[in-house]
C-alpha cells in the first residue's frame, strides 16, 4: 500500500514538476518574509529594551495594550477603522466588477489595453503624491475646487476642517486608486470562463444584459467570495498610507471621523517611540482577523461549500 502511494506520488510528482517548481520562489519569500519573523510577535509582550534585546527584555504581558484602553477611544477607533474598510471592500469589489465586465464587453483590443492601462495607473502612484494632490484640490487658500467656487460666486470652504465631508472623500480616493488594479483579477475570470457558454446564449437570442446578469456574475461569483474572504481578514487595519497623507497625523478638526487604529497608534509611537505597544496592537489586529476569516468562511463552507478557502 505504501509502495503504491509513493508510486503515484512519484507520477503526480513528474507531471506537477514544472508547477512546483514555480510555486519555489513565492513560497521562499513566504518563509523568509512571513515565517521566519513570526518569533519577533514576542516584543508585544515585553517591555522593549533596546540593549536586552527582545528575548531578553522585561515580560509584561497584554500591558502594553493598557494605553488604547486608558485613551478611551478604543471605541471611536474600532467603529471608524471596521466602518472604512466595509465601505472600502464594498465600493472596490462593486467597482472591480463593473469595470471588468465593461472590459469583457469591449471589442476593440487596442482600445480595451488603453483604457486597462489607463485605469491602472493610480495603483502605482505613491500615496504621498495623492496627498499633494488633494491638497492642491481641496485647500482652503488656492485649491482647484474653492477656486471654482469663487468664479461661480460662492464662498471658499475649508474642507480641512469639516469632519462630516473626509469619509466621502477617502472612500472615492480609495476606489480611484485601486479599482483598475483589483479588476485584474475578475478580469482574469472572465477570460477563463467557457467561451462556449455565451455562443449558445447568443444563438437562444439573449441579450446582453441577460448575459451579464444569468451567466457572467454567477460564474464570477466564487471569485468574488474569496476575494471577500482574503480582505475581511484585514477589516481592523486602516489603510494608514491614504488617512496619513491625505489628512495628516495631527489634525485634530478631523479626528472624529478620520481616525483610525494605525492613525493612532503611529502618533503614539512617535511621541513615546513605544515598539512594544504597537506590535501588541498589531498582534491583536491579527488574531481578530484571523477569527474573522475562520468564522466568514464557516459560513460560506455551510452554504456553499465549493467556494470556501478551505
Amino acid at each position: 500500500m505504501n509502495q503504491s502511494k509513493f508510486y503515484k506520488w512519484k507520477r503526480s510528482w513528474k507531471k506537477d514538476r514544472p508547477f512546483l517548481l514555480m510555486c519555489i520562489p513565492a513560497l521562499v519569500f513566504f518563509l523568509i518574509f512571513a515565517y521566519l519573523p513570526m518569533p519577533g510577535i514576542y516584543v508585544a509582550f515585553v517591555n522593549f529594551n533596546y540593549n536586552k534585546g527582545i528575548f531578553g527584555s522585561e515580560f509584561v504581558g497584554f500591558n502594553n495594550l493598557k494605553f488604547i484602553f486608558m485613551s478611551g477611544k478604543l471605541g471611536m477607533l474600532v467603529r471608524n477603522t471596521v466602518l472604512y474598510n466595509i465601505a472600502f471592500i464594498l465600493t472596490s469589489t462593486t467597482m472591480q466588477i463593473l469595470i471588468a465586465l465593461l472590459f469583457n464587453e469591449l471589442k476593440n483590443k487596442y482600445f480595451r489595453k488603453f483604457a486597462q492601462s489607463f485605469m491602472i495607473l493610480p495603483n502605482f502612484i505613491s500615496y504621498v503624491l495623492v496627498g499633494v494632490f488633494g491638497f492642491a484640490l481641496f485647500n482652503s487658500t488656492n485649491g482647484i475646487f474653492n477656486t471654482i467656487i469663487q468664479n461661480l460666486g460662492g464662498e471658499s470652504k475649508n474642507f480641512y476642517s469639516d469632519p462630516a465631508i473626509w469619509p466621502v472623500i477617502l472612500v472615492i480616493i480609495n476606489l480611484w486608486k485601486g479599482a483598475g488594479y483589483g479588476s485584474i483579477v475578475y478580469f482574469a475570470a472572465l477570460m477563463g470562463m467557457d467561451a462556449e457558454m455565451f455562443e449558445a446564449a447568443k444563438v437562444d437570442g439573449v441579450n446582453s444584459w441577460q448575459k451579464i446578469l444569468y451567466i457572467t456574475l454567477p460564474c464570477l461569483r466564487p471569485t468574488v467570495i474569496i476575494l471577500f474572504l482574503l480582505s475581511i481578514g484585514g477589516i481592523l487595519r486602516g489603510n494608514f498610507d491614504l488617512f496619513y497623507n491625505m489628512i495628516g497625523g495631527s489634525n485634530v478638526l478631523l479626528l472624529d471621523t478620520t481616525d483610525v487604529l494605525e492613525t493612532f497608534i503611529f502618533r503614539a509611537m512617535v511621541s513615546n517611540a513605544n515598539f512594544s505597544t504597537a506590535a501588541a496592537v498589531s498582534f491583536v489586529q491579527s488574531i481578530f482577523g484571523l477569527v474573522l476569516v475562520l468564522t466568514t468562511n464557516t459560513i460560506v463552507k455551510k452554504f456553499e461549500p465549493d467556494y470556501a478557502l478551505f
